[in-house]
Protein backbone atom coordinates (compact mmCIF):
# COMPACT_ATOMS: atom_id res chain seq x y z
CA UNK A 1 0.00 0.00 0.00
CA UNK A 2 1.35 3.44 -0.90
CA UNK A 3 2.21 5.78 1.99
CA UNK A 4 1.79 8.93 -0.14
CA UNK A 5 -1.03 11.14 1.29
CA UNK A 6 -3.92 11.92 -1.09
CA UNK A 7 -3.64 15.19 -2.98
CA UNK A 8 -6.30 17.80 -2.12
CA UNK A 9 -9.07 18.25 -4.66
CA UNK A 10 -8.55 21.13 -7.17
CA UNK A 11 -11.49 23.14 -5.79
CA UNK A 12 -10.18 22.76 -2.22
CA UNK A 13 -6.72 23.99 -3.24
CA UNK A 14 -8.27 27.07 -4.90
CA UNK A 15 -10.73 27.85 -2.10
CA UNK A 16 -8.82 30.86 -0.63
CA UNK A 17 -8.56 32.49 -4.05
CA UNK A 18 -12.21 31.79 -4.85
CA UNK A 19 -13.40 33.28 -1.54
CA UNK A 20 -11.20 36.34 -2.08
CA UNK A 21 -12.60 36.84 -5.58
CA UNK A 22 -16.16 36.46 -4.32
CA UNK A 23 -16.04 39.02 -1.53
CA UNK A 24 -13.72 41.52 -3.24
CA UNK A 25 -16.03 41.37 -6.25
CA UNK A 26 -19.17 41.92 -4.16
CA UNK A 27 -17.56 44.81 -2.27
CA UNK A 28 -16.55 46.45 -5.56
CA UNK A 29 -20.04 45.86 -6.95
CA UNK A 30 -21.57 47.85 -4.10
CA UNK A 31 -18.94 50.57 -4.43
CA UNK A 32 -19.58 50.85 -8.18
CA UNK A 33 -23.31 51.31 -7.53
CA UNK A 34 -22.49 54.13 -5.13
CA UNK A 35 -20.30 55.75 -7.82
CA UNK A 36 -23.28 55.80 -10.17
CA UNK A 37 -25.48 57.39 -7.51
CA UNK A 38 -22.94 60.12 -6.70
CA UNK A 39 -22.32 60.82 -10.40
CA UNK A 40 -25.92 62.00 -10.64
CA UNK A 41 -26.27 61.18 -14.32
CA UNK A 42 -28.85 58.40 -14.02
CA UNK A 43 -29.40 55.14 -12.17
CA UNK A 44 -28.52 51.76 -13.60
CA UNK A 45 -31.43 50.03 -15.42
CA UNK A 46 -32.41 47.71 -12.56
CA UNK A 47 -32.60 50.65 -10.12
CA UNK A 48 -34.69 52.59 -12.65
CA UNK A 49 -37.06 49.61 -12.62
CA UNK A 50 -36.99 49.45 -8.81
CA UNK A 51 -37.69 53.17 -8.55
CA UNK A 52 -40.61 52.98 -10.98
CA UNK A 53 -42.17 50.08 -9.09
CA UNK A 54 -41.58 51.80 -5.76
CA UNK A 55 -43.48 54.87 -6.92
CA UNK A 56 -46.40 52.74 -8.14
CA UNK A 57 -46.55 50.53 -5.04
CA UNK A 58 -45.64 53.09 -2.41
CA UNK A 59 -42.74 50.96 -1.16
CA UNK A 60 -39.12 51.92 -0.59
CA UNK A 61 -36.61 51.16 -3.35
CA UNK A 62 -34.79 48.79 -1.00
CA UNK A 63 -37.95 46.77 -0.33
CA UNK A 64 -38.75 46.59 -4.03
CA UNK A 65 -35.18 45.50 -4.76
CA UNK A 66 -35.46 42.57 -2.35
CA UNK A 67 -38.89 41.57 -3.72
CA UNK A 68 -37.71 41.75 -7.34
CA UNK A 69 -34.64 39.69 -6.45
CA UNK A 70 -36.89 36.98 -4.98
CA UNK A 71 -39.09 36.96 -8.08
CA UNK A 72 -36.06 36.79 -10.38
CA UNK A 73 -34.88 33.73 -8.45
CA UNK A 74 -38.09 31.99 -9.52
CA UNK A 75 -36.98 32.45 -13.13
CA UNK A 76 -33.93 30.36 -12.28
CA UNK A 77 -36.08 27.22 -12.05
CA UNK A 78 -36.71 26.75 -15.81
CA UNK A 79 -33.12 27.88 -16.49
CA UNK A 80 -31.80 25.19 -14.10
CA UNK A 81 -29.74 27.69 -12.18
CA UNK A 82 -28.72 26.76 -8.64
CA UNK A 83 -28.14 29.32 -5.86
CA UNK A 84 -24.91 29.20 -3.89
CA UNK A 85 -22.86 31.12 -1.35
CA UNK A 86 -22.42 33.94 -3.85
CA UNK A 87 -26.18 34.24 -4.32
CA UNK A 88 -26.82 34.63 -0.58
CA UNK A 89 -23.77 36.84 0.01
CA UNK A 90 -24.85 39.12 -2.83
CA UNK A 91 -27.94 40.19 -0.90
CA UNK A 92 -25.94 41.44 2.09
CA UNK A 93 -22.43 42.34 0.93
CA UNK A 94 -23.43 44.56 -2.00
CA UNK A 95 -25.81 46.66 0.11
CA UNK A 96 -23.33 47.08 2.98
CA UNK A 97 -20.56 48.08 0.59
CA UNK A 98 -22.82 50.53 -1.21
CA UNK A 99 -23.90 52.20 2.04
CA UNK A 100 -20.29 52.41 3.29
CA UNK A 101 -19.12 53.99 0.02
CA UNK A 102 -21.97 56.48 -0.03
CA UNK A 103 -21.05 57.52 3.53
CA UNK A 104 -17.58 58.68 2.45
CA UNK A 105 -18.05 59.59 -1.21
CA UNK A 106 -19.44 63.09 -1.86
CA UNK A 107 -21.64 64.06 -4.78
CA UNK A 108 -19.82 65.04 -7.96
CA UNK A 109 -20.35 68.61 -9.17
CA UNK A 110 -19.60 69.64 -12.72
CA UNK A 111 -19.82 67.67 -15.91
CA UNK A 112 -16.20 66.46 -15.97
CA UNK A 113 -16.19 65.03 -12.40
CA UNK A 114 -19.63 63.51 -13.00
CA UNK A 115 -18.54 61.87 -16.26
CA UNK A 116 -15.35 60.56 -14.63
CA UNK A 117 -17.27 59.08 -11.69
CA UNK A 118 -19.84 57.57 -14.03
CA UNK A 119 -17.15 55.96 -16.19
CA UNK A 120 -15.33 54.63 -13.13
CA UNK A 121 -18.57 53.21 -11.77
CA UNK A 122 -19.48 51.39 -14.99
CA UNK A 123 -15.99 49.90 -15.48
CA UNK A 124 -15.74 48.94 -11.81
CA UNK A 125 -19.12 47.24 -12.06
CA UNK A 126 -17.85 45.13 -14.95
CA UNK A 127 -14.70 44.23 -13.01
CA UNK A 128 -16.79 43.30 -9.97
CA UNK A 129 -19.11 41.14 -12.05
CA UNK A 130 -16.20 39.22 -13.56
CA UNK A 131 -14.55 38.73 -10.17
CA UNK A 132 -17.44 37.40 -8.15
CA UNK A 133 -19.10 35.28 -10.85
CA UNK A 134 -15.77 33.67 -11.83
CA UNK A 135 -15.32 32.58 -8.21
CA UNK A 136 -18.00 29.94 -9.01
CA UNK A 137 -19.98 30.29 -5.78
CA UNK A 138 -23.15 31.21 -7.64
CA UNK A 139 -24.20 34.58 -9.09
CA UNK A 140 -26.66 37.04 -7.60
CA UNK A 141 -30.32 36.83 -8.65
CA UNK A 142 -30.05 39.24 -11.58
CA UNK A 143 -26.65 38.08 -12.81
CA UNK A 144 -27.87 34.49 -12.51
CA UNK A 145 -30.61 35.35 -14.98
CA UNK A 146 -27.88 36.49 -17.36
CA UNK A 147 -25.69 33.39 -16.98
CA UNK A 148 -28.71 31.07 -17.14
CA UNK A 149 -29.99 32.59 -20.37
CA UNK A 150 -26.46 32.52 -21.76
CA UNK A 151 -26.20 28.77 -21.18
CA UNK A 152 -29.73 27.91 -22.32
CA UNK A 153 -29.73 30.03 -25.49
CA UNK A 154 -26.07 29.76 -26.48
CA UNK A 155 -25.96 33.52 -27.02
CA UNK A 156 -22.95 35.54 -25.86
CA UNK A 157 -22.86 37.07 -22.39
CA UNK A 158 -22.55 40.47 -24.06
CA UNK A 159 -25.75 40.04 -26.05
CA UNK A 160 -27.77 38.47 -23.21
CA UNK A 161 -26.73 41.07 -20.63
CA UNK A 162 -27.41 43.97 -22.96
CA UNK A 163 -30.84 42.56 -23.84
CA UNK A 164 -31.78 42.18 -20.16
CA UNK A 165 -30.59 45.68 -19.28
CA UNK A 166 -32.50 47.32 -22.15
CA UNK A 167 -35.68 45.37 -21.34
CA UNK A 168 -35.55 46.31 -17.66
CA UNK A 169 -34.74 49.90 -18.57
CA UNK A 170 -37.77 50.17 -20.87
CA UNK A 171 -40.05 48.71 -18.18
CA UNK A 172 -38.66 51.07 -15.56
CA UNK A 173 -39.09 54.09 -17.81
CA UNK A 174 -42.72 53.16 -18.52
CA UNK A 175 -43.31 52.82 -14.78
CA UNK A 176 -41.96 56.32 -14.17
CA UNK A 177 -38.35 55.63 -13.21
CA UNK A 178 -35.71 58.31 -13.77
CA UNK A 179 -33.51 57.74 -16.81
CA UNK A 180 -30.35 59.71 -17.56
CA UNK A 181 -27.39 59.57 -19.90
CA UNK A 182 -25.60 57.40 -17.35
CA UNK A 183 -28.41 54.86 -17.52
CA UNK A 184 -28.05 54.49 -21.28
CA UNK A 185 -24.24 54.32 -21.03
CA UNK A 186 -24.49 51.58 -18.39
CA UNK A 187 -27.05 49.56 -20.33
CA UNK A 188 -24.90 49.56 -23.48
CA UNK A 189 -21.48 49.06 -21.83
CA UNK A 190 -22.07 46.56 -19.04
CA UNK A 191 -22.64 43.56 -21.34
CA UNK A 192 -19.32 43.79 -23.21
CA UNK A 193 -17.49 44.66 -19.97
CA UNK A 194 -18.98 41.66 -18.16
CA UNK A 195 -17.95 39.32 -20.98
CA UNK A 196 -14.42 40.76 -20.99
CA UNK A 197 -13.81 40.51 -17.25
CA UNK A 198 -15.38 37.07 -16.94
CA UNK A 199 -12.55 35.93 -19.21
CA UNK A 200 -9.89 37.98 -17.40
CA UNK A 201 -10.73 36.56 -13.96
CA UNK A 202 -11.66 33.02 -14.98
CA UNK A 203 -9.98 30.48 -12.73
CA UNK A 204 -7.43 28.30 -14.55
CA UNK A 205 -8.48 24.74 -15.18
CA UNK A 206 -6.59 22.26 -12.96
CA UNK A 207 -3.92 20.33 -14.80
CA UNK A 208 -4.79 16.70 -15.32
CA UNK A 209 -2.17 14.35 -13.84
CA UNK A 210 -0.23 12.40 -16.45
CA UNK A 211 -1.34 8.78 -16.62
CA UNK A 212 1.11 6.31 -15.13
CA UNK A 213 2.85 4.18 -17.74
CA UNK A 214 1.46 0.69 -18.05
CA UNK A 215 3.77 -1.86 -16.39
CA UNK A 216 5.63 -4.08 -18.84
CA UNK A 217 5.11 -7.77 -18.30
CA UNK A 218 8.43 -9.52 -17.69
CA UNK A 219 9.03 -12.72 -19.56
CA UNK A 220 9.62 -15.83 -17.48
CA UNK A 221 13.25 -16.47 -16.65
CA UNK A 222 13.00 -19.93 -18.09
CA UNK A 223 12.04 -18.54 -21.47
CA UNK A 224 15.23 -16.48 -21.49
CA UNK A 225 17.38 -19.57 -20.91
CA UNK A 226 15.73 -21.98 -23.35
CA UNK A 227 17.07 -21.62 -26.90
CA UNK A 228 14.62 -21.84 -29.80
CA UNK A 229 13.89 -25.31 -30.98
CA UNK A 230 15.56 -26.25 -34.22
CA UNK A 231 13.59 -28.30 -36.71
CA UNK A 232 14.86 -31.85 -37.09
CA UNK A 233 16.71 -32.45 -40.27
Amino acid sequence: MSSTPPRPAPRARRLPRRLSQLYVGLALYGASSAFLVRAGLGLDPWDVFHQGLAERLGWSIGTVSVAVGALVLLLWVPLRQRPGLGTVSNVFAVGLSMDATLAVLPDAHGLVPQAALLTAGIVLNGVATGLYISAAFGPGPRDGLMTGLHRRTGRSVRLVRTGIELTVLAAGFLLGGTVGVGTIAYALAIGPLSQLFLKVFALPEPAEPAPAPAPTQARPAEAEAVPPRVAAS
